[in-house]
């Protein structure tokens, strides 16, 4: 394995991983200038854990490829088997609903044949996503084909009950038979035998070994007089299933529509300012720092900033945001928003892979392509199934030539047994809903991070809430000015706080400004800030001092107002002046979503830094059941720790994503409040693309929504097992009408899935 090791500095390093690569290979070489230790083993997850105690860590390689050839979720297992019994990688993941696999490898000499190589020998085709993309154009003429063969052989048994007694010649029912049987079940025997090599048999083998013996019964009874032919049995069965397989593919496209409608968006040129002219470039030519002009009308091409001109934007298919968002010098814009009525110039900030765009596709994908735990366990009840279908219909064919001594209803009853059986709904079940679920969020603005968060958010039952930002604006207010001293008017006494706060960036600073909202000052002179209490300054030979609490003489201490603010106080040769009330204000929205919370039975809690006094006065106004203030990051940690202690409980915390992180990373679901910029926020499993809080109830809504969808679509995939096994076994259930009702539940739940499109938050 050639292994890139990270954390290398100098020598020392090398002497330390090669001591600690020694047990697995006795000629181990490391490389301090490439970062790279060769080592000859098989034990990849030993020499993996060998680097790591060392103190180092791997930088890992990921690939993401398409696979070809998976009917059902035995495939899944297998393909991933596959990938992983080879030396140097770690992680494979694969999805059956957008046939993706997602390969993290530690051995970075592994390359695409590598990995083609294990997954052919299983029975699949491996190819790059670039290079797999299809076209599906129309109905394939195979197909219909296919389709008109099997209601000509059909045609006698259908007509029958009209007293109609049409008869094809027995050869012309082998010529058709033979060529569905040759050309639709190839595609079918080829994988079937390399799963049968590999010890894991899969839906391939049923429908092979199915069909296979209905043609080679009526093959036998054309030998005897007036015998019945199964001929339609075998090309019904065939035509039908790779009809579902048909549908499944249609379907499959329209679960990924939300993922390609957003890939769609980037624009491939962009108008570029160069030395006073425009310049039409490939996107993939520009660089950070290059000035792009965005008429009406165009797609943003870029991340950016606005350096000139005024515009709106349309931001919806990023952020869910169906009203244009105004856009002036200083904001930022997003790739794949539209620029509707200005023209605007914008500085590059992001390309490529590093704009909100990008990331936001990636998070969906990740989201998309992991495993949900319900869907591990559906994995390993149908890596059983076949296998056990497989001895039930050996069964059935056993006790029926035992009771009759008749070997076409014995072979039929088996052969029925074997169709009805086949695993595709049931593979298909958790993952289409997942997609479909985790896209249509994603256009409405909330991006889930990971399949597992679906499973756990809906069960969520209580909801805490991070303050400043995420239940209030963020933005403090000028609320109360309390003039102490009589020789200043209101409006004099509002100039000189301006005036001393003119030039700070503090919230409190910009609330006095906003309040003032002139641009006529006082000049300043001594300007200092006084470390965490304030700032002073002289005006007009005046010396002036603003700031906290921890400023005042004792003897000014009775004029601290009692009310639910946070203050500060003006000084003037360190007598008082002035007493000034911020406070933040509740966001529109948040009074609402509450109530929406409140009304599913959830519990909502507020976990704030802020006085008590304050925290009261929202959670009152906001009708929360609960608060604690005056709490520091790690003590937030604890609260959430103490609500999550019935095991019963289950508790999503929603914040800003940053300041927040670690409360977040330690409530059962993180949900993190983030701009259309900001979406990479690690420590949350789902990101609100809107500073929303109506997006809270929302999220549960959508994870509710899909999970429900994955239950309906287990239901619906074991009931046609378990009504259908019986049924075919008792002979009840012919392998033509066991064929259609097994390619209708794949389309039916592939269906089901696709009504979640429907959902608005």
């Amino acid at each position: 394995m050639n292994i890139k090791v990270k954390g290398m500095s100098c020598a020392s390093c090398v002497g330390r991983i090669e001591k600690a690569l020694k047990p697995f290979d006795e000629n181990v070489t490391v490389n301090l200038q490439t970062e790279t230790a060769y080592v000859q083993s098989n034990q990849t997850d030993e020499v993996y854990q060998a680097i790591f105690d060392a103190g180092y860590s791997v930088e890992l390689v990921t690939k993401q490829l398409k696979v070809k050839g998976m009917s059902c979720s035995s495939c899944v297992t297998r393909v991933e088997k596959a990938l992983l019994q080879i030396p140097g990688v770690i992680t494979a993941e694969v999805n059956l609903a957008n046939e993706k696999a997602k390969v993290e490898l530690i051995d970075q000499k592994i390359n695409l044949q590598d990995l083609q190589k294990a997954v052919k020998a299983a029975g699949y085709e491996l190819l790059d996503v670039e290079s797999s993309e299809e076209k599906h154009e129309g109905f394939p003429k195979s197909l219909l084909f296919g389709l008109i063969i099997a209601v000509v052989l059909m045609l006698p048994m259908l007509i029958m009950p009209f007293g109609i007694d049409v008869h094809i010649n027995k050869y012309v029912q082998l010529l058709l038979a033979t060529f569905v049987q040759l050309y639709f079940g190839y595609g079918f025997y080829k994988p079937a035998i390399k799963a049968v090599k590999n010890k894991t048999p899969n839906m391939d083998v049923l429908v092979s070994i199915g069909t296979t013996a209905a043609y080679l019964l009526s093959v036998y009874n054309m030998t005897k007089v007036n015998a019945d032919l199964y001929f339609e049995s075998a090309v019904v069965i065939l035509v039908l299933v790779r009809l579902g397989k048909y549908l499944e593919l249609r379907a499959k496209k329209q679960t990924q529509k939300a993922l390609q409608s957003l890939e769609k968006l980037r624009p491939e040129k962009a108008v570029v300012l160069e030395d006073g002219k425009e310049i039409t470039k490939l996107v993939t030519e520009l660089k950070t720092g290059d000035i792009v002009k965005i008429k009406p009308g165009e797609r943003i091409p870029v991340d950016g900033e606005v350096i000139e001109g005024q515009t709106s934007v349309d931001e919806s298919m990023l952020t869910g945001e169906s009203l244009p968002v105004e856009k002036t010098k200083g904001s930022n814009v997003i790739t794949g928003s539209m620029n509707t009525d200005g023209s605007i110039k914008v500085t590059v900030t992001a390309l490529g892979e590093s704009t909100a765009l990008s990331k936001i596709i990636d998070l969906v994908e990740q989201a998309q392509a992991q495993k949900a735990p319900i869907q591990k366990l559906v994995d390993q009840v149908s890596f059983y199934f076949v296998p056990l279908v497989l001895i039930i219909s050996l069964i059935t064919f056993l006790t029926w030539w035992f009771l009759t001594k008749d070997l076409e209803s014995s072979l039929l009853a088996s052969v029925a047994v074997l169709v009805i059986a086949c695993p595709c709904a049931l593979g298909l079940a958790t993952p289409t809903a997942i997609m479909v679920g985790t896209g249509v969020a994603a256009k409405n603005g909330i991006l889930i991070q990971n399949a597992e968060v679906l499973e756990v958010l809906h069960r969520a039952n209580i909801i805490a809430f991070d303050k400043t930002g995420t239940l209030t604006v963020g933005k403090p207010q000028l609320t109360t000015l309390n003039v102490i001293n009589d020789k200043y008017e209101k409006n004099e006494v509002l100039k000189i706080l301006a005036s001393l706060q003119s030039s700070s960036e503090h919230p409190l600073a910009q609330a006095v400004l906003n309040a003032y909202n002139n641009d006529d000052f006082y000049e300043i002179e001594n300007f200092k800030a006084i470390s965490g209490k304030g700032l002073q300054a002289d005006i007009n030979g005046e010396h002036y001092k603003i700031g906290s609490k921890s400023l005042l003489g004792e003897e000014h201490f009775n004029s601290v107002p009692d009310t639910a603010e946070t203050h500060s106080f003006l000084l003037k040769n360190n007598d008082l002046v002035a007493v000034l009330g911020f406070k933040d204000q509740p966001r529109e929205d948040a009074k609402v979503a509450i109530s929406k919370l409140r009304k599913q039975n959830l519990k909502t809690y507020m976990l704030t830094g802020d006085n008590q006094r304050m925290a009261s006065e929202i959670s009152k106004n906001l009708g929360l059941d609960g608060f604690y203030a005056e709490l520091l990051p790690e003590q937030k940690v604890q609260k959430i720790k103490d609500l999550k202690n019935n095991e019963h409980d289950t508790v999503a915390m929603v914040g800003d994503g940053v300041n927040d992180a670690p409360a977040l990373a330690s409530a059962n679901v993180g949900i993190a409040m983030s701009s259309g910029t900001d979406v990479a926020v690690h420590s949350a499993g789902v990101i609100l693309m809107r500073g929303e809080t109506l997006l809270v109830p929302a999220a549960i809504s959508i994870s509710k929504a899909t999970y429900k969808k994955i239950q309906q679509n287990l239901f619906w995939a074991f009931i046609f097992n378990t009504i259908g096994i019986p049924l075919a076994a008792f002979g009840w259930l012919s392998p033509m009408i066991a064929g259609g009702a097994m390619a209708f539940s794949s389309v039916l739940v592939l269906t089901n899935s696709l009504r979640l499109k429907r959902w608005k938050p």
